[in-house]
């Protein structure tokens, strides 16, 4: 389980965020929507180490992360994608992918993990020599989540992924982290793209300017006269 109570974060003197408080449980794909400059990724920032607090906490399975370093949060089990995937171009595809596991000694592990994100992701094995700069877009993005896969996460902070995608690329990557999520992977979401991200959510928050506007399940939030208004046009 994840929780967020009270989290004021932000970058030197700027304040991004104001007590944000958001929990997720076990086996729930939950997004974060608002506008740009809402502090989505300053959220998601926090909650991997990237950045530390100035006020609230962070708590996740029972474990404070306010004062853990990155690769402690990592190591226990939080995986963040950036919205550039973490991927190194230069790398081909294969290189990525256990780039992403340098924290499993396990061999066997390794390789276990290597076929399993092979099998969610097919077209990946079709280009295991070819370098990551050299992808599509799309295939770019599935490079980045099956390199987030491959530290064997039980949490995974997943930002803007349908960013500079076409609809179809867009809706088979949600497909996919809906599938990881019922496999029992906690996949928090941070999205613009509201329309899309409700449809396939368990529940989603709303942020604005830094401050938590609204919260609810997928159908309640698309229903509200709000959401239609503000983020899907509808009057």
């Amino acid at each position: 389980m994840l929780k967020l109570e009270n989290l004021c974060a932000g970058y030197g003197k700027l304040d991004v965020l104001w007590d944000v408080s958001i929990e997720i449980n076990e086996g729930e794909f939950v997004a974060i929507v608002g506008p740009n400059g809402a502090g989505k990724t300053t959220t998601m920032r926090a909650i991997s180490g990237m950045i530390k607090p100035k006020s609230g906490s962070i708590v996740f399975n029972d474990v404070n992360l306010e004062k853990k370093s990155m690769k402690d949060i990592h190591d226990l089990g939080v995986s963040f994608i950036t919205d550039g995937g973490n991927l190194f171009p230069s790398m081909t595809v294969k290189e990525n992918l256990y780039m992403g596991a340098l924290s499993i000694k396990d061999k066997t592990k390794r390789d276990q993990l290597f076929e399993k994100c092979l099998g969610l992701f097919p077209r990946l094995g079709e280009r295991l020599s070819q370098p990551a700069g050299l992808m599509s877009g799309g295939e770019r993005k599935m490079l980045g989540i099956a390199r987030g896969l491959m530290s064997d996460p039980k949490l995974m902070l997943v930002d803007e992924p349908s960013l500079g995608l076409a609809p179809a690329v867009v809706l088979d990557v949600f497909k996919t982290l809906k599938m990881l999520s019922r496999n029992g992977v906690i996949i928090l979401l941070v999205e613009q793209n509201v329309n899309t991200t409700l449809k396939i959510v368990d529940r989603a928050y709303i942020l604005e300017q830094g401050k938590i506007r609204g919260q609810g399940t997928s159908k309640e939030l698309l229903a509200s006269d709000y959401v239609q208004r503000t983020y899907l046009g509808i009057e």
